[in-house]
């Protein structure tokens, strides 16, 4: 590049965030979130979602702003603001709309204004351009260009970052594609994958987490079709995985922004081209009720070893939609609690890296964040593998969970623990 472009950077989340850090190494980068409690705790040095750590945020050159005039004069504008489904699963657009709008009302020409977030193929061209178009009074394709480089964030992951993995870039025109090459490459080493068009590219994206929906949405199927055996899905899948093309999933709940939601972005344009797509959909379906089965299950189980559920105290250990995260989003684990509940047991959960306010506001839940003076119980449910539950030992669970209890172990992290005597053993 013959000048370093000066980059604004539009939503500071999981996505925004990390990139804007990584960005601000080469670039002078302006970090925009419209949400002033985010601003201020990252001015503290607290990110909440714990993707960039704290003396990373410190010595960051990221800009922070509230105000959108601080964008003024971005040659790159990047939008990393989340889409989501609304209540009847349908695409919900409108933060992205929303950050076209505020972009557009900064813009200067010869910006290139890029997509970040998932949407299904025609998004950028179709719903973002005239957006801008309508907010700037310029012409998309003339006086700016539009790009669009999928995020592929892992939260919690931190391997798969996004200095190290290969970025997809697509761009309005090639000089547009050329140069977000060069901007993206500048942080990753030079790893990009030009893709044809834009609508390749935002494709691309929307299969990624589709395929792995389906391919959870197998395993567990076939884990409800064992069940009914008496076989144990973990016990099969190590066996199965001694071959070599074998493909490492399990069975469980698949929730948060991503794998729970981009089948329906999927399912929306396949309607909208007049298809209708059953394997998408069914993968969501069997997905989508595995919280009800789990929890069936469960309650079949205490009935089972001591005659009775109804009133059963159960402790429910993780509620965030992944491991070691502190992601609420779409938690399937509210459904496995709700699922218990409408069976009659006495449901309380713990997890101490959620935060408490954001459970109550979402899922109306109470959260214990310490085991320390909690015990007695007629069932333990693991439901998510955090670190800290992986490490409970034999006298835990005798504290935890009463005499003739059970534990059900969701996530099969447990099975190489010699739980006490007349602790009954539940895993799918």
């Amino acid at each position: 590049m013959t000048k370093a472009p000066r980059i604004a950077v539009i939503g500071l989340g999981y996505v925004g965030l990390p990139l804007g850090v990584a960005l601000a190494r080469r670039f002078e980068v302006v970090g925009f979130d419209a949400n002033p409690r985010r601003l201020a705790e990252l001015a503290r040095g607290h990110d909440r979602t714990g993707e960039v750590s704290e003396a990373a945020l410190r010595d960051s050159k990221l800009r922070l702003a509230g105000e959108a005039e601080a964008m003024r004069g971005a040659e790159i504008f990047i939008i990393t603001v989340p889409t989501p489904v609304d209540e009847r699963n349908r695409p919900d657009l409108s933060s992205v709309r929303a950050a076209c709008r505020t972009v557009g009302g900064v813009l200067g020409r010869g910006a290139i204004v890029v997509l970040e977030s998932t949407v299904y193929p025609g998004v950028t061209e179709e719903i973002c351009g005239p957006e801008i178009e309508a907010a700037s009074r310029l012409r998309c394709g003339a006086d700016f260009q539009l790009g669009y480089s999928p995020e592929r964030i892992n939260p919690g992951d931190r391997e798969h970052t996004v200095e190290r993995i290969v970025k997809v870039v697509a761009g309005q025109t090639p000089e547009a594609a050329r140069r977000l090459a060069e901007i993206y490459g500048a942080i990753n080493g030079g790893k990009i994958f030009l893709a044809r068009d834009i609508k390749t590219a935002e494709a691309a994206k929307v299969i990624e987490n589709a395929q792995r929906d389906i391919n959870i949405a197998f395993i567990n199927e076939v884990t409800m079709i064992f069940n009914k055996m008496g076989l144990s899905i973990h016990d099969v899948l190590a066996a199965s995985s001694t071959k070599w093309n074998f493909l490492p999933f399990t069975p469980g709940f698949v929730g948060g922004h991503c794998i729970g939601v981009d089948p329906f972005y999927l399912a929306h344009l396949a309607g909208k081209l007049g298809l209708h797509p059953e394997i998408v959909l069914a993968g969501r379906r069997i997905n989508d009720g595995m919280g009800a089965y789990v929890a069936k299950g469960i309650a079949q189980a205490l009935a089972s070893h001591d005659g009775h559920r109804d009133g059963a105290r159960i402790l429910v250990l993780g509620l965030t939609f992944k491991e070691n995260i502190p992601d609420l989003r779409n938690s399937k684990v509210a459904d496995l609690i709700g699922g218990l509940r409408a069976e009659g047991c006495d449901v309380e959960v713990h997890d101490s890296h959620a935060d408490p306010e954001e459970a109550r506001l979402h899922y109306r839940l109470d959260l214990h964040t310490s085991l320390r003076n909690l015990g007695g119980y007629d069932c333990l449910v693991g439901a998510v593998a955090h670190d800290e539950y992986r490490r409970l030992t034999g006298a835990d669970f005798k504290r935890l969970v009463k005499p003739q209890g059970l534990v059900a172990d969701i996530k099969g992290i447990w099975r190489a623990t010699e739980l006490p005597d007349g602790v009954l053993r539940w895993e799918l």
